[in-house]
């Protein structure tokens, strides 16, 4: 972690922005917070000012005050909705957002190069005004103040479980949310690094087995999760089915753009749903389609200033606030889309399909032999590939991957850019028709 710290010290001064200071976070995990003293005894023994957070927060959270503070990015310790024994190091540039391949490829150079790391003590940092202790909340609240209608969620008289995943998003909602009729109740808010009972902390059907039997028990109106950094979220409607991200995505994009009348171009990662598309027909507005992954979306986002921008793993991004994952403000927006309408969640759904007609979509995560991803790569290259499951291909793309496009339905297929899978997903109108589609790929694949 110190060879990260100096590699990113060393970045910033020959960016020549050293002067603006580094804001600093963690999360949950375990030795998270003394990784980020670390960050700050290192950055603050080469002159690089340190605003470090005084607690655990959000990602998002951090991310915000790099705009408030006017700094010259983050450093966030999080291993975000990986497993338990991962730990990770984010950094999130002067534009709060994720890190381009460019700028990437640059700290990686400097953390190669750097010299054996310095250190100071953080008391003796502190005294000489290197290292400032902050509480990031206060500036991150008032702006999703400004962003969301809190008042109308506090008295649509809701009834909202939260699962924080034993994550740093804990507690966040609740706070947001008090002094109204609107009820909420959380699960796994402690802090666990374990994160037991749950392979990790990622929001996604498989591992929110207490918030889907906490919703079939009929007690609570909306299920959120939030994954380890609270920069995903994921939906459980009334009934205890889980709503896919897909369908997250595209229900707070038409929220944006039919009930608020907002416009604006919509991105997003090929892999997310082609309803998307369809609103973009349907109310004028452009739709750019990225590589998988927020160092891609978000400076897109940022050049064409759209409106909403997201993916398939629950990441959602919004105009006028961060181009950057958001999961605290993406439930909230959908809360507020509930209080608004007074539709229920699976109502939402409903009226959803009755716009751009049913979708299914499912996403297959497979593990592979490594010596076998060339075999794999080329089969994936293969251009005379005409059919697959009885359906025609009319068309294909290698934005990221390979993703075939057929009458209403398309798979797509690609390595993980962070674990060793071969990330398998598909669409299309019917679940007979996507589970054709995903089985045949697999055939097709030999995984």
């Amino acid at each position: 972690m110190s060879c990260c710290a100096q590699g990113v010290a060393d970045y910033l001064k020959t960016q020549g922005t050293a002067d603006q200071g580094l804001v600093v976070g963690y999360d949950t995990r375990f030795l998270s917070k003394e990784f980020a003293e670390t960050v700050a005894r290192v950055c603050a023994a080469n002159g690089v000012k340190v605003y470090l957070s005084s607690k655990l927060s959000p990602t998002p959270v951090i991310t915000y005050n790099v705009l408030h503070l006017q700094a010259a990015g983050a450093a966030i310790i999080t291993a975000s909705h990986n497993p338990a024994l991962w730990n990770g190091f984010k950094f999130k540039p002067s534009y709060a957002g994720s890190a381009t391949q460019e700028i990437t490829d640059q700290l990686e150079a400097a953390i190669a190069s750097a010299d054996t790391p310095r250190s100071i003590p953080l008391e003796r940092a502190q005294e000489q005004g290197l290292v400032i202790m902050f509480d990031p909340d206060p500036p991150y609240l008032e702006r999703i103040g400004t962003l969301v209608d809190l008042e109308s969620i506090r008295t649509a008289g809701l009834s909202v479980l939260v699962d924080d995943m034993f994550g740093a998003g804990a507690g966040y909602i609740t706070r947001i949310l008090s002094g109204g009729a609107t009820q909420i109740q959380e699960l796994h808010g402690q802090v666990n690094p374990a994160f037991p009972g749950i392979a990790q902390p990622e929001p996604i059907a498989q591992n929110l087995p207490e918030l889907i039997q906490g919703l079939k028990d009929g007690h609570s109106s909306v299920g959120l999760a939030l994954d380890g950094d609270a920069d995903r979220l994921g939906v459980v409607d009334e009934h205890g089915r889980f709503i896919t991200t897909l369908e997250v995505f595209t229900l707070l994009a038409l929220y944006l753009l039919q009930e608020k009348g907002r416009r604006g171009p919509l991105v997003k990662g090929v892999t997310s749903s082609m309803m998307l598309n369809k609103l973009g027909e349907m109310f004028g507005v452009d739709v750019h389609e990225m590589r998988v992954g927020f160092k891609y979306i978000g400076p897109q986002m940022t050049r064409v200033n759209a409106l909403i921008a997201g993916e398939e793993s629950g990441g959602y991004a919004f105009q006028g606030h961060i181009p950057e994952r958001d999961g605290i403000l993406s439930g909230l927006l959908f809360l507020e889309y509930m209080a608004r309408t007074g539709r229920t969640p699976s109502q939402l759904v409903e009226h959803l399909f009755d716009q751009v007609g049913p979708h299914h979509f499912h996403r297959r995560d497979v593990e592979f032999n490594p010596d076998d991803r060339q075999r794999i790569e080329d089969l994936l290259a293969n251009e005379g590939l005409d059919q697959l499951a009885g359906m025609p291909v009319i068309s294909s793309d290698r934005i990221d991957g390979r993703r075939l496009h057929f009458a209403n339905a398309w798979l797509a297929s690609r390595f993980s850019g962070t674990e060793p899978l071969l990330r398998i997903y598909a669409e299309a109108e019917s679940e007979e028709r996507l589970n054709a589609l995903l089985d045949a790929s697999q055939e097709y694949l030999g995984v």
